[in-house]
């Protein structure tokens, strides 16, 4: 009797258990072990540009002034055609400074300098005004990337924030008090206080000795693979990267604990 009772509640429980895990047990158990995942973590380092602010379209928008202020419609068809020939020139010399190897005040030069090549001959003096001018203009431009208040008020009750950034001091800070996002923040820690960029392992370092915090205890994230997630990385720091272009990055034998079209998945992970 006891045997027979046995046996029918085994086959029983074999022919439910699948059913269980394929209606959503095995999804309780992703969610859990996400949350298992993190629940070491108390420290947030957050990248600023575009990853909370739309550095895109805010300096896009800055530059599209400047464009029309200075009547550069003398030299390029169009804003659109001074724009497509910038954004890849400013995109280079950020990857160089970002590794070392151009300074500062050569990245302020040349990102002005390099588009007007053949069409203007500029002094130093000229473009520090224009680089002047646009850094004002930047700094009270406002708009953030889709949902970043909300999910910065969100964090903002678990987690001690920190925004970790290579952008220039004379903008970074004007960018967070003037969006909205300073309430949510405790700390910025940038690569000029530190005195070496993103992705170098220092800078982390510098970070979590400045916030009093540990790697292992902290996460990043960020929109730059090779500066935000390569960055982490190398000090093993856990990331999250923001990928809302859907680009392809890897590096053999690492990934980050996830990838995330939108800021609002970090409802589901934090």
């Amino acid at each position: 009797m006891f045997v027979s009772q046995a046996v029918e509640l085994h086959t029983a429980a074999s022919a439910v258990l699948p059913l269980l895990l394929s209606s959503g047990t095995s999804g309780l158990a992703a969610s859990s072990s996400t949350h298992s995942v993190f629940s070491m973590i108390k420290h947030l380092f957050i990248d600023l540009d575009d990853t909370l602010w739309d550095t895109y379209h805010n300096n896009k928008s800055s530059l599209e002034e400047l464009y029309h202020t200075h009547a550069w419609d003398r030299y390029f068809d169009s804003f659109e055609t001074f724009f497509s020939i910038y954004l890849p020139h400013n995109e280079a010399l950020w990857s160089e400074y970002r590794y070392g190897q151009i300074d500062k005040p050569t990245l302020t030069l040349e990102r002005f300098r390099r588009p007007f090549s053949g069409y203007l001959t500029l002094s130093d003096e000229q473009i520090l005004a224009w680089n002047a001018e646009f850094l004002s203009i930047t700094g009270r431009k406002t708009r953030l990337c889709p949902h970043a208040l909300e999910v910065m008020e969100y964090l903002h009750r678990y987690y001690r924030i920190y925004i970790l950034s290579n952008g220039f001091r004379e903008v970074q800070h004007a960018k967070v008090e003037r969006s909205g996002l300073l309430p949510y923040i405790h700390r910025m820690i940038l690569s000029e206080d530190a005195g070496v960029n993103n992705p170098n392992a220092a800078i982390f370092r510098y970070a979590c000795s400045a916030t009093n915090s540990r790697c292992a205890e902290s996460l990043m994230i960020g929109d730059s693979w090779p500066a935000d997630i390569v960055g982490a990385k190398n000090v093993g720091m856990p990331s999250i990267w923001f990928n809302p272009k859907g680009l392809e990055c890897s590096m053999e034998g690492y990934a980050p604990r996830h990838i995330i079209g939108h800021l609002k998945e970090l409802f589901q992970l934090l």
